[in-house]
C-alpha cells in the first residue's frame, strides 16, 4: 500500500505541474496532454522508473479512459454536426479506410510493416478525438466553424474504427447474435437517452437542484451510474467499453443543454479533466518504451512511414472539404485529424492479446500514435497562427 501512494503523489504531481510546463513561452508550446505523457514518460519504467503503470494505477489509467471518452460524448452536439458536417464526416472515414487498406495491404506485401492490414488499417483510420478536444477548447477554437468540423469528422474516427473492432476483430459470439447485440446496446441507449430528455416530472427537476449544491450530489451521481451502467452493457454485449463510455456522454450531452446544465457539465468536467483525464495520459506515457524507437534499425523507418501514412489516410478525406474549408485551413485540419493514440493503443493491445500481432510490431505503432498526438497538433497550430 506504501508503494501505492508513492505512485499515486508521483503521478498527482506530475498531473499539477502538466499545465504549468505547457504555459512556458516557447517557440513550440505543446498541449496539455502532451506535457501530461512526457512527464508520464519520465517518471515510468522505462526512464526513471518512479512509477510502474499496473495494479491501481493502471486501474485509474483504464478509469481515465473511460471518462474521456464520455467527456467526448458530451462534446459532441448532434444538432450542430448533424446535415453536412455529418456527411462529409462519414464519407470520409469511409474514404480515410479504403485508402488505409490499399495501403497497408502493400505495406504488408512487401515486408515494411509487418502487421494484419485490417488491423493497421483500423489503427491508421482513426482520430483521436480525446485528445483534440480540450486541445481545441484550449485554443478557443472548439466552438469555430472549423472546430465543429473538425470534431464532426475526428468523432467519426473515433467511431467508425471502434464499430470495425467491435463488429469484426473482437467478436465474442456469432455473427448473427453479435448483430443482434450491437443493435440491443443501441437500442437501450435511445431508450435511456429519450427518457433523460423527456423527463418531466417537477418532483424529480425540483430534488436534481436541490441536491446539485449539497452533498448529495445526486446529478453528478447519476451520471457516474450511468456511465457505469452503459460501460457494463457494453462488455457484456462483446462490444469496446470504450463505446459505453462514449454513448453515455452523447446522453449526458442531450440531457444537460441549456444554462440549467452548465453547472453539471462544470462538475464533470472537474472530475474529468481535473482527475481521471490526466492519469490516463499519464499513464500512457508510462507505458511508451522508449527502447523500441532503436530496438531495430528499420524501426525509424518503419515510424516516418506510419506517420506519413496517418497524414496521408487521414488527410485525404479534405478533398471532400474544399468547398466548405479555406485554404489555409487544410493542411491543419488534415494534421489535426491524423492525431491519433487511445484507439491505436487500444487495437494494439487487443492485436497482442489475441495473438494478431507481435509485441514488438504493436511497440512500433503505439510509438508513432505518441509522436502523433505530440507533433501533429503542434504544426497545426503553427500553420494556423502563421496563415
Amino acid at each position: 500500500m506504501e508503494s501505492y501512494r508513492i505512485a499515486l503523489f508521483v503521478i498527482a504531481l506530475a498531473a499539477a505541474f502538466s499545465p504549468l510546463l505547457a504555459r512556458i513561452p516557447t517557440r513550440f508550446r505543446m498541449p496539455v496532454v502532451a506535457t501530461e505523457m512526457l512527464l508520464g514518460m519520465i517518471i515510468g519504467p522505462h526512464i526513471f522508473n518512479w512509477v510502474s503503470p499496473d495494479g491501481l494505477v493502471g486501474m485509474l489509467g483504464e478509469l481515465g479512459l473511460t471518462f474521456l471518452l464520455f467527456m467526448v460524448g458530451m462534446e459532441i452536439n448532434l444538432g450542430e454536426i448533424q446535415g453536412k458536417p455529418l456527411t462529409l464526416a462519414i464519407g470520409g472515414w469511409f474514404l480515410s479506410f479504403t485508402v488505409a487498406m490499399a495501403c497497408m495491404s502493400v505495406v504488408h506485401a512487401i515486408g515494411l510493416i509487418q502487421a494484419p492490414p485490417l488491423l493497421a488499417a483500423v489503427a491508421l483510420s482513426t482520430t483521436a478525438l480525446g485528445v483534440l478536444a480540450p486541445i481545441l477548447r484550449d485554443e478557443g477554437i472548439l466552438n469555430t466553424d472549423f472546430g465543429k468540423m473538425l470534431l464532426s469528422a475526428a468523432a467519426m474516427g473515433e467511431f467508425g474504427p471502434l464499430m470495425v473492432v467491435s463488429m469484426l476483430i473482437i467478436p465474442t459470439h456469432s455473427t448473427f447474435l453479435h448483430t443482434v447485440f450491437i443493435l440491443a446496446f443501441v437500442g437501450i441507449t435511445f431508450v435511456i437517452a429519450d427518457t433523460a430528455i423527456n423527463a418531466r416530472s417537477s418532483t424529480l427537476i425540483d430534488l436534481l437542484a436541490q441536491t446539485m449544491q449539497s452533498s448529495g450530489q445526486l446529478p453528478v451521481r447519476i451520471c457516474i451510474a450511468l456511465q457505469a451502467l452503459l460501460v457494463v452493457l457494453a462488455g457484456e454485449f462483446g462490444l469496446n467499453v470504450v463505446v459505453g463510455a462514449f454513448a453515455a456522454g452523447m446522453v449526458v450531452g442531450l440531457a444537460s443543454k441549456g444554462e440549467g446544465g452548465m453547472i453539471l457539465r462544470q462538475k464533470l468536467d472537474a472530475i474529468g479533466y481535473g482527475f481521471l483525464i490526466p492519469i490516463f495520459f499519464i499513464v500512457a506515457g508510462m507505458k511508451f518504451d522508449v527502447s523500441a524507437l532503436w530496438a531495430n534499425p528499420l524501426v525509424p523507418v518503419q515510424i516516418i512511414c506510419l506517420l506519413g501514412l496517418l497524414i496521408l489516410i487521414r488527410g485525404v478525406p479534405v478533398i471532400l472539404y474544399y468547398p466548405v474549408l479555406a485554404s489555409n485551413d487544410r493542411l491543419p485540419f488534415a494534421l489535426y485529424s491524423a492525431t491519433g493514440l487511445p484507439m491505436i493503443v487500444i487495437i494494439s493491445e487487443i492485436g497482442v492479446s489475441s495473438g494478431l500481432m507481435a509485441p514488438d510490431r504493436a511497440a512500433v505503432l503505439v510509438s508513432a500514435g505518441m509522436i502523433s498526438v505530440l507533433l501533429f497538433p503542434l504544426l497545426a497550430e503553427r500553420i494556423r497562427q502563421h496563415s
